[in-house]
């Protein structure tokens, strides 16, 4: 699957902004070279989905064990051991820094990883307030977009994230139609 082929109109409409003012909440926009493209605004919805949910797990961390056992696919059944919280929470801050320039991530670290006041954002890194507020929606469209093309795991959807071990068959028996004949168990009248 290309990039651009995930991207349709089902995958884009739920998360575009109603007023946004370049899809107008349809969460595509046209392109000359593309055809339709989905809107920044998605990009940056799913940014703060993806950075909802690295809060929930930052904030679950000091509390819970999170050790989760997964059972991996084919007749072993070999196990896996997992952190999926620290490993999600890890991911996001990781793909930030290979993702942005150093000081979009200097920003990126201090506002989003760290909790930092726009204030304390534009003290520390010497920007206005709306140099700061515009370079926040560039790097959330651009982590948006990473996070949900980010290849083999990507971090959006979240739930697919924190499903387990993709299994290419269920373990246990096949099923019935494909040991017997179906002649031999259902016999015809």
């Amino acid at each position: 699957m290309t990039e651009h082929s995930m991207w349709n109109r089902s995958a884009v409409i739920g998360l575009a902004k109603a007023s946004c003012t370049f899809c107008h909440g349809a969460g595509l926009r046209p392109s000359l070279r593309l055809g339709d493209v989905p809107c920044n605004c998605v990009f940056r919805a799913i940014f703060r989905i993806c950075y909802r949910r690295y809060r929930e797990c930052e904030a679950m961390a000091a509390h819970t064990n999170g050790i989760r056992v997964e059972r991996g696919a084919g007749p072993s059944g070999y196990r896996l051991y997992s952190r999926r919280q620290q490993e999600y929470a890890a991911d996001f801050a990781l793909v930030g820094r290979r993702v942005l320039s150093s000081t979009d991530y200097d920003l990126f670290h201090l506002h989003y990883l760290l909790e930092a006041d726009w204030r304390v954002c534009c003290h520390d890194l010497h920007l206005g307030r709306g140099a700061f507020f515009h370079r926040a929606y560039e790097i959330a469209e651009r982590l948006g977009r990473a996070f949900a093309e980010l290849r083999p795991y990507p971090l959006y959807p979240v739930a697919g994230y924190f499903e387990g071990v993709a299994q290419s068959r269920r373990a246990g028996p096949p099923p019935v139609a494909l040991r017997w004949n179906v002649r031999e168990v259902v016999p015809h009248r």
